[in-house]
């Protein structure tokens, strides 16, 4: 365990208590939210079964649900279990991200600390920790060391939500060989199999609720499986042992999360998994640079270009420096080449083995090309493709980032193409073992990547990742990653993204931290010839719909130059933002998102629907009361849809203030696009 990773966990235990109380065992241990609205309670039952249960403005949200721990070398945590201490605590503090989607955060909440100990055999005890917000819940298990527990082998948790009241959920299954890229289902609760997380929940009532885990560090990820009607029972992620997890004590879990909101766009705004995890542990960040980049990439996935060498190579001298050349001209901060080391030729999918990740193909200059964006002002995205060989990988990580460092590369994309559990990772036994890329051994290897990133003041974007659990606090250089059906599923799957998709995404996969989906196509053309179900329009707004710090126009660059009308608003949108509301919207239907430029006053505005048009009337009183804008608008023009006509696109402007009503018109798989510039 390295030494940053040590203090990480360090700082991951809890704070001194303000309130404590020790005596006889008690029955029930309570703790409410800042506002009183959201309410906690742990109790045992004449078992010594230990759950909690949630509520909120006295109706119960999660139902009484278990809590417990099960190991392979000892008896588990669950039964003849007392609450022997319980101690409360207050906090309200407020901290500023050096990127993000505001820069301004509060955390607020009230602390529960519950010690249960058992009743019978060896007496062993362990804490949950609770911390209630205004808009949710997160919990973990905090376990000490003591006699006959050093060390931790986890072979699961007992860990229990069960959904209080009849809800819609939307997730994607657990366990299945595309790791997170499959197309969201929407059941009712009652039909949800194995799903990962987040899940997001809507209660007939229209009451909001998603079910994650934040800062998950040294730990297996977190599924979920349904056991019977709307209980679910945490599913850990399996790891290259008998066990799922093993660490020394003393340990605590990732927590478990539940945000909680009216509305859909609560959940957005939410920034319950930011202030559970750990603040920063790399000091100064402000090498940590927000950019729009393009890249040799969409074009290989049009079967034009190929990442292996010959005739097609995409990543040669002349074509990396067009991409610079097109980038500077259109004031875009980064370049990304794939492609461009030894490795691609063969069977790479299933292998990696042959990966070079300092060497390159001898029709890229990489000295050539990285002076000629240095002189452009324009910095090289680095690349590194896996196949999921994680051990391979590790064997050249310092040579690859050192070079990347002497380059100036400022961020590099990894992946990790595998079908899901054939990561490859080196055993302490020093034998390479087949891993699930959400194990605790892949997560450990997402760590030290970061760090040796980190040291050469390098980001990190990883493709087919562990999900994101907010760790972006703790290490700034983590600033974004896939984790979900991205924009190249519309260039070559049967079927693509569907309309929904994106408008399914805001409430789902985005809830866990900023997405690389990679928008920005304009010419609409894939594989199969089938049509794209989006819309000029829309691709527009998903640069303020979908939030990532480091940003692709994605699409050839034939296709910007000959838009330039269109392309205008990519060339202006920000990456980096002050403030984020999510205005309106629904789950898997249409989000209205507006974002405030970071240091900036303008605000600019995003809109995408699903196959439905629709016509959503938008107050503008997120503008700043008694100054006038010009709202620079794309939307679907006549005619337009993605079915009919997808490149029908209408562009005007308008001057409106805080106390005007903005009609916002998308078409079929449509949406729209308003730059707000101050006066």
């Amino acid at each position: 365990m390295s030494n940053r990773l040590a203090g990480l966990l360090a700082a991951l235990l809890p704070l001194a208590t303000l309130a404590v109380s020790a005596a006889e065992p008690r029955a029930s241990a309570r703790a409410a939210s800042p506002d009183a609205r959201i309410t906690v309670e742990v109790t045992t039952d004449n078992e010594g079964r230990a759950s909690y249960a949630v509520s909120r403005d006295g109706r119960p949200v999660i139902a009484p649900s278990r809590l417990g721990l099960m190991f392979t070398d000892t008896a588990k945590f669950e039964r003849n279990l007392a609450i022997v201490e319980q101690a409360t605590r207050t906090q309200d503090e407020r901290w500023e991200q050096p990127w993000g989607e505001r820069r301004q955060m509060r955390d607020h909440h009230n602390e529960l600390r519950v010690t249960l100990a058992e009743t019978a055999g060896p007496k062993r005890r362990f804490d949950v920790v609770f911390r209630v917000f205004d808009d949710g819940v997160g919990f973990r298990y905090d376990v000490p060391k003591q006699p006959g527990l050093d060390r931790l082998s986890i072979a699961e948790e007992l860990t229990e939500f069960e959904i209080a009241d009849a809800a819609t959920a939307w997730w994607i299954p657990a366990f299945e060989w595309n790791r997170e890229e499959y197309i969201y289902h929407r059941t009712p609760v009652e039909e949800v199999g194995q799903a990962q997380t987040p899940i997001t929940l809507r209660t007939a009532d229209g009451l909001h609720l998603s079910i994650h885990e934040a800062a998950l560090v040294d730990y297996s990820g977190m599924n979920l499986a349904r056991v019977d009607g709307r209980r679910f029972r945490a599913a850990l992620t399996p790891g290259i042992g008998s066990a799922k997890v093993d660490v020394a004590a003393p340990f605590a879990t990732p927590w478990r999360t539940i945000q909680i909101s009216d509305r859909a766009g609560g959940l957005v705004e939410s920034g319950l998994i930011l202030n559970l995890n750990a603040p920063n542990a790399l000091g100064d960040v402000s090498w940590v640079r927000p950019m729009k980049y393009v890249g040799i990439w969409w074009e290989m996935h049009l079967d034009r270009k190929t990442w292996a060498s010959g005739p097609k190579h995409g990543a040669t001298t002349a074509h990396a420096i067009r991409h610079i050349d097109f980038a500077a001209a259109n004031g875009i901060g980064g370049v990304l080449v794939e492609g461009w080391n030894v490795g691609w030729d063969g069977d790479w999918f299933g292998n990696g083995e042959t990966f070079s990740f300092t060497r390159p193909y001898p029709d890229f200059d990489i000295e050539a090309v990285k002076r000629h964006a240095r002189d452009q002002g324009v910095t090289l995205i680095g690349h590194h493709e896996t196949s999921g060989h994680a051990a391979h990988y590790e064997a050249q990580l310092d040579d690859a980032m050192a070079l990347y460092g002497r380059l100036g590369v400022q961020a590099v994309k990894t992946g990790y193409v595998a079908d899901a559990g054939q990561a490859k990772v080196r055993g302490d036994d020093g034998a390479l073992h087949y891993a699930w890329h959400e194990g605790q051994s892949m997560v450990r290897h997402h760590q030290r990547v970061v760090e040796a990133a980190a040291q050469h003041r390098i980001s990190v974007n990883p493709h087919e990742p562990v999900k994101d659990t907010g760790l972006r606090r703790t290490y700034p250089n983590l600033v974004t990653r896939e984790g979900a059906r991205g924009m190249e599923y519309n260039a070559w799957g049967q079927p693509g993204n569907p309309p929904e998709h994106e408008a399914t995404l805001v409430y789902t996969r985005l809830l866990a931290g900023p997405m690389d989906f990679t928008p920005g196509i304009f010419g609409m053309d894939t594989k199969s010839g089938a049509p794209m179900a989006t819309t000029l329009a829309k691709q527009l707004a998903l640069y303020v719909v979908i939030y990532s710090p480091l940003q692709m126009a994605a699409d050839l660059l034939e296709h910007y130059e000959s838009r330039p009308e269109a392309f205008q608003f990519v060339r202006d949108v920000p990456v980096d933002w002050e403030d984020t509301r999510a205005l309106d919207g629904a789950v898997g239907e249409y989000a209205v998102i507006a974002r405030r430029e970071r240091g900036g006053d303008d605000w600019y505005l995003g809109a995408v629907t699903d196959d439905t048009a629709r016509t959503v009337a938008l107050p503008l009183d997120f503008l700043e009361p008694g100054r006038r804008y010009t709202a620079q608008i794309y939307r679907d023009g006549d005619g337009a849809g993605w079915r009919t006509d997808p490149h029908a696109i209408a562009i005007e402007s308008r001057e409106v203030g805080a106390g005007d009503t903005l009609s916002i018109k998308m078409a079929s798989g449509g949406g729209q696009a308003v730059r707000f510039l101050a006066r």
